[in-house]
């Protein structure tokens, strides 16, 4: 389980093409500190395990499912990533609660700068609007953010200089793809909702044959 708070912007080294997988090698001193095989880092909000990590860097295999469902498959060597470590139990939720588990991908579609600030728009793609509601959170490229703004078919969320500076978020440019997580809580809550209006229905009603007392027939 992760926070969303980025801890390193770490580097893509080598990508190793496997037919329907890869396999990354990345670059972070920090969260690499410690770790061992079968460990794991999220990288640009996506849960790796640790395959190997020696001088500063890790590899990890990412299947053909996850190459589907996120931005990991465009990432080339040279390219920036946001890192994070999982919380340790007992440890301080910074943001909020992160499985890994990219549920789609977004398009960045405008920045609009402040004075100290950036308000970002994102699309959002089809199925996901539903868990997005204003004041709550989501996940973009790792990063534990808050909406501001709810839309039918896109969101919006204000970068600090903190976030522009120390992730990602701060260089992408409009029209760049991001991985997006929604709040979990919000799915668990459908998926309950749903078994309980099941549950509740009526029974449909059972067809039952009907007898005509003779000579009713006629009437």
């Amino acid at each position: 389980m992760f926070t969303g708070i980025v801890e390193e912007l770490g580097e893509v080294v080598a990508v190793e093409n496997r037919g329907d997988s890869s396999r990354f090698r990345l670059r972070g001193p920090l969260v690499t500190e410690g770790a061992r095989h079968g460990d794991s880092i999220a990288v640009n909000g996506v849960c790796l395990t640790v395959v190997t990590a020696d001088d500063g860097a890790f590899t990890a295999d990412v299947m053909a499912e996850t190459l589907h469902r996120s931005c990991l498959g465009a990432l080339r060597t040279g390219d920036r990533v946001n890192l994070e470590r999982p919380m340790a139990l007992g440890g301080r939720l910074g943001g909020h609660l992160v499985q890994g588990h990219v549920d789609g991908t977004g398009t960045l579609t405008e920045r609009v700068p402040g004075d100290h600030w950036e308000l970002v728009r994102v699309a959002l793609p089809d199925g996901l609007a539903r868990y997005v509601v204003e004041k709550g959170s989501i996940t973009v490229d790792g990063v534990s953010l808050t909406v501001v703004e709810a839309g039918d078919d896109s969101f919006t969320v204000s970068l600090i200089p903190t976030t522009l500076d120390l992730t990602t978020l701060g260089v992408k440019r409009v029209g760049d793809p991001v991985n997006l997580e929604v709040d979990v809580l919000a799915k668990y809550v459908e998926r309950l909702l749903g078994a309980n209006a099941t549950a509740g229905a009526p029974a449909a009603p059972t067809a039952t044959a009907t007898v005509t007392p003779a000579g009713e027939g006629a009437r």
